[in-house]
């Protein structure tokens, strides 16, 4: 298995708050059994913050925000639930920040498993998916995001990030559908 999809933030609380990122979960569920058909290690990634706050950056008003939204971002919350099918031979990652390596062991998990190609799809293109990727990208794997697996709140900034920042940097972008796993 060298290749891995990652799959960030589509859970409760983002996909029954915000309409953007329930859009993209018909098409992660179709792909999710081809995924796993064909070899690829299926890798969700939530964001969630400790109960008593001490991850959430004084200073920072975007994180304060998430956090002072309730219970929704809280970790152990129904919020911070995976809103896809998780399979047992799955690998379910927590994150405190954008990035799904920030300090995770995401990284770990993946050279364990001898992965050196990702395809990344979630919530949101500019924020989740985007850091992802550069983080990704510096660290030496090839990546792919999937266009209508990734929303973002602004479909004007998803559509630059998917026609311009991605393949700017040599990303490869396709649909979920013609997406084979390779």
């Amino acid at each position: 298995m060298t290749t891995a999809l990652i799959i960030g933030d589509i859970q409760r609380g983002i996909t029954s708050g915000y309409p953007f990122a329930r859009s993209v979960v018909p098409s992660l569920t179709e792909l999710l059994p081809r995924a796993r058909a064909a070899g690829v290690l299926v890798v969700f990634v939530h964001f969630a913050f400790r109960a008593n706050g001490a991850d959430v950056p004084r200073g920072n008003t975007m994180l304060q925000a998430f956090y002072e939204a309730g219970d929704v971002f809280h970790e152990g919350s129904a919020g911070t639930e995976i809103a896809l099918p998780v399979a047992e031979e799955d690998v379910v990652v927590l994150k405190r920040r954008a990035s799904a390596f920030a300090g995770t062991d995401l990284d770990l998990v993946l050279r364990a498993r001898g992965v050196t190609t990702l395809a990344v799809a979630g919530v949101a293109t500019s924020a989740m998916v985007a850091a992802t990727c550069y983080d990704a990208a510096d660290r030496g794997y090839e990546l792919t995001v999937l266009r209508d697996g990734c929303a973002d709140g602004d479909a004007a900034i998803h559509d630059f990030f998917m026609n311009a920042v991605f393949p700017s940097r040599g990303f490869g972008v396709m649909s979920c559908a013609d997406w084979s796993g390779e």
